[in-house]
């Protein structure tokens, strides 16, 4: 840990070598997310709920799979990268390494520039706590806490995931986006909306339902049980066959030649 923070520190000090570009950039991840916010609130400017959900239950939604995506992104950048590093021949380095491989992809890439959408998930969290309605009593912030840090473990291993691909591919392959960005995108509003199929879908085999939408119904007071609230426990059995899928390929990896 102390060496992965010292990693942390060494990428923070070299972003910051050029600030303007940094912030820019920062800026600019702020303002791309913005235009999902911008979609919703023009969405309830012509409709007074989307199926039963209001602005601010929507908002609420839309917050936690942002920041969950974006603590995701943050410290799990490198394994987005990790085609390249297959490619140009790094991953030969690094498994003669005395270190885990796993912490190396981690500490390979991590852009601070995500920061942008963060701070876009803490501003809307900041308006619409408040402005849900919602007695936020002590079971209720946990089950939102529980619902960003397990959001945050299942985007990570659908980034595991999309890596582990490459040891196969080489290449990556862009369709796992639609489970990393198109799952962020789809989660501004409940999944309930998408119908049946959809959240069957988002519920057993990519679980970002769990964490999402039934968890988000015991907030509103839709559903009383303790199940509801500890629903996204359940979406952490994923990372077992996201991490045994990665050592498979890590098994079958042959070196590019690079």
């Amino acid at each position: 840990m102390r060496l992965y923070l010292k990693f942390v520190v060494m990428h923070l000090q070299s972003q910051m070598q050029y600030k303007v570009s940094f912030f820019l950039m920062t800026l600019g991840q702020f303002l791309v997310s913005f235009t999902a916010l911008l979609g919703v609130w023009f969405m309830f400017t012509r409709f007074n709920e989307v199926e039963g959900f209001s602005f601010q239950e929507v908002l609420l939604c839309l917050a936690t799979m942002l920041m969950a995506f974006s603590l995701a992104e943050l410290f799990g950048r490198g394994f987005d990268h990790f085609p390249r590093i297959i490619s140009n021949g790094e991953l030969d380095r690094m498994l003669v390494r005395p270190r885990p491989l796993v912490p190396q992809v981690l500490v390979s890439l991590i852009e601070f520039s995500r920061l942008g959408r963060l701070v876009q998930a803490v501003l809307v969290f900041c308006y619409v706590i408040p402005a849900s309605n919602i007695h936020w009593t002590y079971d209720k912030v946990i089950t939102l806490c529980l619902m960003v840090i397990c959001g945050s473990i299942v985007f990570f291993c659908l980034f595991l995931i999309y890596a582990a691909f490459s040891f196969f591919t080489i290449e990556g392959l862009e369709f796992m986006n639609i489970f990393t960005d198109g799952g962020r995108e789809f989660g501004r509003y409940p999944y309930s909306i998408y119908g049946r199929d959809v959240l069957r879908f988002f519920t057993y085999i990519i679980p970002l339902a769990l964490f999402q939408y039934y968890p988000l119904l015991y907030l509103l007071g839709r559903e009383t049980s303790i199940f509801f609230m500890l629903m996204p426990l359940l979406a952490l059995p994923f990372a077992i066959p996201a991490f045994a899928f990665w050592r498979y390929g890590l098994s079958k990896y042959k070196s590019t030649g690079s």
